[in-house]
């Protein structure tokens, strides 16, 4: 049977609310063996979106991201707020404001962690269907992504490719295009 870890103490070493705190462990294994510095990565949950147009189109942005050095095709996505009542409302909104699209039939797709070994949140990925442009993108001051749309062979190819490298947003559409 599987134990959990014991902590014996925690300190936080960094804090820049709302996006990041790190925190370092002291743990004891179900063994007896102690860890001095487990390191703990604290984001506030996630949110993706599938949005699919009327037309069958894949609403995807495109945007530079300097942890890799490259410009990527990714899902919507973006950072529940501690003020959203709920993922869905951050995944409508970040959705809205990214690419101006909205309305369509919303289900939550797939929950998944980025990596449970060190990270505390889960995203969430939504799946939009029927969405449709109703207004214009309205992106914060840090933010440069243009709006593209794609096919359902198009994405396939772009999974293909290094085009799509967001695991999180992959695992989402390989999800999609095993099962629609």
């Amino acid at each position: 049977m599987i134990r959990k870890w014991k902590t014996l103490n925690s300190k936080l070493i960094f804090n820049k609310p709302p996006w990041l705190r790190i925190r370092e462990d002291n743990l004891l294994m179900p063994k007896g063996k102690v860890l001095e510095s487990y390191y703990v990565l604290e984001y506030p949950d996630w949110v993706s979106i599938i949005a699919i147009d009327k037309d069958e189109k894949f609403v995807v942005v495109e945007q530079y991201r300097h942890g890799i050095g490259e410009v990527n095709i990714e899902l919507s996505a973006g950072v529940v707020d501690p003020s959203d009542e709920s993922p869905l409302y951050s995944a409508k909104r970040e959705l809205l404001e990214e690419t101006g699209y909205a309305g369509g039939h919303w289900t939550l797709w797939i929950t998944n962690s980025a990596n449970p070994g060190t990270h505390t949140n889960l995203t969430y990925c939504f799946l939009a269907e029927g969405v449709e442009r109703v207004a214009d993108q309205k992106l914060d001051d840090t933010e440069d992504m243009s709006i593209h749309l794609y096919s359902r062979a198009e994405m396939l190819e772009l999974l293909q490719t290094k085009k799509m490298r967001q695991a999180l947003h992959a695992s989402a559409l390989w999800k999609y295009m095993a099962l629609k």
